[in-house]
């Protein structure tokens, strides 16, 4: 695959079904937008159509949630023809999943269920991601997941595992600051040396969202504001991936278009706080080719909802 700039966007939003009316109505005061894959790839009628509308008007990356780019099934690839027409239709700047499981036996949890860190699950998503990109022709772009276990398994650290992955496959990444947070609480680890370990020159873009802390734990719910922990995390992303692409998710508790955009724009001032000895330059996708829990313990993860729409 040929080395590709992945463009700086800006600031974006989350695309929901609440909120089409209002956008088609714009312009909106928001740079770019964000859609579910699985949300537009079967559907016809109204939401394809709104979506296309939108992607004239604005950049937009697709996200998915059920690639499940770490199962040990074989890769769908009716879900990677349906996902290149959409592609192939709107014309996103990107496409993007999660590192993480799904399902198996065809089985989809609807859940993004974290990975053994490992050298043989690494060889194993390293094949796969080569495949999912040869198939679409175009890098793919995987995110950090919220996880409430650490596999006693692992032998290599997150930061460590995706950057290997990059250098194997040339893939991007898009660094969710608030799973960053949550993952690290659960365990108990370092949220601020998990962002000094983490490959930020990979990083095409950021994810901002709200979390439930319930004392001993935090789920990530996306259904309410970004915390304030969560945003002094940013400012340190944001300057060290040299001021990637930033969304903010919300997935749940949906409120108004305007209450989502003053909570995007929060997002400014801590851009203009946001200094890093070292920040990264330009991102460049594509190239060359604690504690520790049980693994059969997990605490339920609130996934990235996916909307179903009416024709």
């Amino acid at each position: 695959m040929s080395p590709k700039l992945g463009p700086k966007l800006g600031l974006g939003l989350g695309l929901r079904h609440q909120h089409f009316s209002e956008i088609l109505a714009g312009p909106a005061e928001v740079d770019w937008f964000e859609a579910i894959s699985e949300n537009f790839m079967d559907s016809g009628g109204r939401p394809r159509s709104v979506l296309r509308e939108i992607a004239e008007r604005y950049p937009v990356v697709l996200h998915g949630v059920s690639l499940s780019i770490g199962s040990v099934d074989p890769l769908n690839l009716d879900y990677l023809a349906r996902l290149k027409a959409l592609a192939h239709e709107v014309k996103p700047a990107w496409i993007s999943d999660h590192l993480c499981w799904t399902g198996v036996l065809g089985l989809n949890s609807h859940d993004l269920l974290p990975l053994p860190l490992t050298e043989e699950s690494l060889a194993h998503v390293v094949a796969r991601v080569r495949q999912v990109q040869d198939f679409l022709g175009r890098p793919l772009i995987l995110e950090n997941p919220s996880s409430y276990v650490r596999f006693a398994q692992s032998s290599m650290e997150e930061p460590e595992f995706f950057r290997r992955l990059t250098e194997a496959t040339g893939c991007g990444l898009l660094l969710d600051v608030n799973n960053v947070y949550v993952s690290c609480f659960n365990a108990g680890t370092d949220p601020a040396a998990y962002l000094a370990a983490f490959p930020c020159e990979r990083v095409v873009q950021l994810h901002l969202a709200g979390h439930q802390d319930l004392g001993t734990h935090c789920i990530d719910t996306h259904d309410r504001p970004v915390r304030p922990e969560v945003w002094e995390l940013f400012r340190i992303a944001w300057a060290r991936t040299g001021g990637a692409s930033t969304l903010l998710e919300w997935d749940d508790r949906i409120p108004s278009f305007a209450d989502c955009l003053a909570e995007l724009r929060k997002a400014q001032r801590h851009m203009g706080m946001a200094v890093d000895p070292a920040p990264a330059s330009t991102v460049e996708v594509g190239g060359a080719d604690a504690l520790s829990t049980p693994a059969d313990f997990m605490i339920p993860r609130a996934m990235d909802s996916v909307v179903q729409e009416s024709a």
